[in-house]
């Protein structure tokens, strides 16, 4: 029988029964028997919350602008019918009996509820009841215990592959541990804390020097992004429980500093983002953790955002990292424009920002040693070409890239996915598969 943690919340009965739910609510705050009810408020509450859902699409979308991409109507349409539900409940609040607030306020819970259900669906961020309730259900390993150094180490024969040695011992994990530690910055950086994934395999010994994946959620977001809304923690579990104990460590950090800045991944007065994860993060990684250190084990990846700094940090920084694994990023990097970026970024300096810009650095410089993976959401309406024109540069600049294009739009369809399915890619090119 599947865990009620299990259900899911994209598709199903559940969100079927709570926007259900959620039209009938509304509808019985929006009647009422009091004649002033129709002719007063109603064509007053109504109307303001439609305009105010408008005016709060122009304002994100065309003042204030924090994602490169624009909000999607749908998704404030879904927060509209939210606060409309809570209006009503105001409304009704002064001519109600006590028994009829409570229902009002129960309804207006209900609609608020199925609002957000909505804005989940559009997005797909938390595919099950699990991934929701991630926060509150904990499971997180302290992480001098889950990493204690072995004293004994699985040894690999030059040119060789870690699958082709490795043989896991009778008492290994079935699960692997996730952590979270802060990793230092040793500028003007503040990062928020790491996730870190360890897979059964490290907590054997002799214990195997596994590759490292450096993984970037979104603007908005945060690292452990991945771990709720990406459930990488039971599909990384399951890839191990294929590959004897064997899969990446994954090392979950911040490129933003705050859930709504975006320094876009270079060094600037926003922050030396690319400093932290070209040299602070790998240092730490390799004195903290037991890894693989040779550059070809070494992979950064990221979603949207985090996709558009793991292109950068795959041409800025080829000797720390070989592969990279973008999904659905930009194809530069931008605040909302690219004019807007270099003001604001570069001081107005575009020569600084066409060093710093991956197709200009494709255009000129060669990457035969680097590999990737390119996803794209097929119905993406904002990245779906330029991700197209980025795998094209980065096969022209002799990069072993494959392209990946999934059903879905900017959101974790595609996201989830677009990880999860590049995993075999990556276990051929870092030693752990065939």
């Amino acid at each position: 029988m599947t865990s009620p943690l299990e259900l899911s919340l994209i598709n199903g009965p559940i969100p079927a029964m709570i926007t259900a739910g959620g039209a009938i609510a509304l509808l019985f705050l929006a009647v009422a028997k009091r004649r002033t009810w129709w002719t007063r408020v109603l064509p007053i509450v109504v109307p303001a919350c439609a305009l105010l859902t408008a005016a709060a699409w122009f304002f994100v979308n065309r003042v204030w602008r924090p994602f490169p991409e624009p909000l999607p109507f749908v998704v404030l349409a879904w927060l509209g019918v939210a606060v409309l539900g809570i209006a009503l409940a105001v409304a009704r609040w002064r001519h109600s009996r006590w028994p009829v607030r409570v229902v009002s306020v129960l309804a207006a819970v209900l609609v608020l509820t199925s609002g957000l259900s909505g804005v989940n669906q559009f997005f797909g961020q938390y595919a099950t009841v699990r991934a929701a309730l991630g926060p509150f259900l904990g499971g997180t390993t302290d992480l001098d215990d889950a990493a204690k150094p072995a004293a004994d180490e699985v040894r690999v024969p030059p040119g060789g592959k870690l699958a082709d040695v490795w043989r896991p011992p009778a008492d290994l994990p079935e699960k692997g541990t996730v952590s979270e530690a802060p990793i230092p910055s040793s500028t003007n950086f503040k990062p928020r804390n790491a996730w870190i994934y360890l897979p059964p395999a490290y907590a054997a010994t002799p214990r195997p020097r596994l590759p490292v994946l450096v993984l970037l959620a979104g603007q908005p977001g945060t690292p452990r992004d991945w771990f709720d809304a990406g459930q990488l923690t039971q599909h990384f579990d399951a890839f191990a429980k294929q590959h004897n104990g064997l899969a990446p460590i994954v090392i979950a950090v911040d490129q933003l500093g705050s859930m709504m800045a975006n320094p876009i991944c270079v060094d600037s007065h926003l922050g030396q983002v690319e400093t932290y994860l070209a040299k602070d993060v790998p240092a730490w990684v390799k004195n903290r953790l037991q890894v693989d250190e040779n550059r070809s084990a070494w992979t950064i990846a990221g979603l949207s955002q985090g996709g558009t700094c793991s292109l950068q940090l795959a041409v800025r920084a080829p000797e720390v990292y070989a592969n990279f694994i973008d999904i659905a990023g930009q194809r530069e990097p931008t605040l909302s424009t690219t004019a807007e970026t270099i003001k604001v970024v570069f001081h107005g300096d575009a020569a600084a920002y066409r060093r710093i810009n991956p197709l200009d650095v494709l255009a000129t410089q060669r990457f035969p040693t680097t590999a990737g993976v390119i996803v794209a959401g097929a119905s993406d309406p904002h990245y779906r070409k330029e991700d197209r024109e980025v795998y094209e540069a980065c096969r022209r600049a002799g990069m072993d890239v494959q392209w990946t294009e999934l059903p879905g739009a900017h959101d974790w369809n595609v996201w989830r996915p677009g990880l999860h399915d590049s995993l075999p890619w990556l276990a051929r090119r870092t030693g752990l598969s065939n």
